[in-house]
């Protein structure tokens, strides 16, 4: 890693960590769990979407995966370290596959997104229909649309009876959230990342200069997926329930709309876009005069219209005129005054 990204790193990750901790000052830990856990699941379609031009419309698929891999497993074992990087492990070798497929499948963007949303709709389907007593993975019962309650949520590893929970558990979301952005722009400043940027700009220049396009694709969408599992696995712990919603189409959706309000080709815009409109549909939910989806809608609307980059990159474009235009002003005055002083 540059020097230059080495320091934007470190500035990021420090900003982002006081920020997290004078978080609980003005909300509940319980309410900003999930949101960081919203940040952490746009930031895995925030960095295929971004920065390898890979439009997933099935990046619930990989979400709904973790969690209910963990939930499985959770209930087998008894002890969440195992499951915990099983919920990582399964979504990861699945996106894999998956990208394996469809990038060395030669296909096109469009038909790309439409099988990932097929995907997606498989698995909603499925998990709808598996409330009979036949569909059981060891000592667990799928459960159909009711979903899997009671299994056991994230303990210190190798003492079950060590719940993480309340605060703790904020504060250990918080930090796999600090961890993943880390390591993903340690990825993107790589030589490997480079090249992925570079195929997201020309494929066939990339492959020209001798890369293989289809592998750095498949990669990059895998590592996606396992971070989509991640967070995943960390709300299974939260919600300490699973339900075949989290693959819905609307879920989806939303992680998409996340990622274009707080701004492609960024890290920071899509958790930033996730954690304002996850705590934007928070507070709608406590009423019932308006329907969340139709908010999200003009949201979305407004947001392309007035802020086409989305949030961040807006922000950073206003700051550095602003910066340009202090420069010309300072450049300026020294000239003011030499004339006045050559008039003198």
């Amino acid at each position: 890693m540059a020097k230059a990204d080495l320091k934007h790193t470190a500035f990021v990750t420090v900003l982002a960590a006081v920020a997290l901790l004078i978080a609980p000052s003005f909300l509940e830990t319980y309410t900003l769990t999930i949101l960081v856990v919203y940040g952490l699941l746009a930031l895995s379609l925030g960095l295929i979407w971004g920065f390898g031009g890979i439009l997933c419309f099935g990046q619930a698929a990989f979400y709904g995966l973790g969690a209910y891999t963990y939930a499985v497993a959770a209930l087998n074992i008894g002890e969440s370290t195992i499951p915990f990087f099983l919920g990582v492990l399964m979504p990861l070798l699945f996106a894999a596959l998956l990208g394996a497929m469809m990038f060395y499948g030669r296909l096109s963007d469009v038909y790309l997104g439409v099988i990932t949303l097929v995907v997606t709709l498989i698995f909603f389907k499925f998990m709808n229909a598996t409330a009979g007593p036949e569909y059981v993975l060891g000592t667990a019962r799928l459960g159909g649309f009711n979903g899997i309650p009671g299994f056991q949520t994230l303990n210190v590893p190798g003492d079950p009876d060590a719940y993480i929970l309340g605060d703790a558990f904020y504060y250990f979301t918080a930090f796999v959230l600090l961890l993943v952005y880390v390591f993903v722009r340690w990825l993107i400043a790589s030589p490997f990342g480079r090249v992925a940027v570079g195929i997201r700009e020309n494929e066939q220049r990339i492959e020209l200069m001798g890369y293989d396009a289809r592998l750095r694709k498949t990669v990059l969408f895998a590592v996606g997926g396992g971070i989509a599992g991640l967070a995943g696995t960390l709300f299974a712990s939260w919600a300490e329930i699973v339900t075949p919603g989290l693959f819905s189409l609307s879920q989806s959706a939303e992680i998409i709309i996340w990622c274009i309000v707080g701004g492609l080709g960024t890290l920071v815009g899509p958790v930033i876009g996730a954690m304002v409109l996850g705590y934007l549909k928070f507070v709608l939910g406590q009423q019932s005069v308006i329907d969340n989806t139709l908010i999200l809608g003009l949201v979305l609307i407004l947001f392309v219209v007035l802020l086409p980059r989305g949030i961040v990159p807006s922000l950073g474009s206003a700051f550095r005129s602003f910066q340009g235009a202090i420069r010309r002003r300072s450049r300026k005055t020294p000239r003011r005054r030499r004339r006045r002083q050559a008039d003198v």
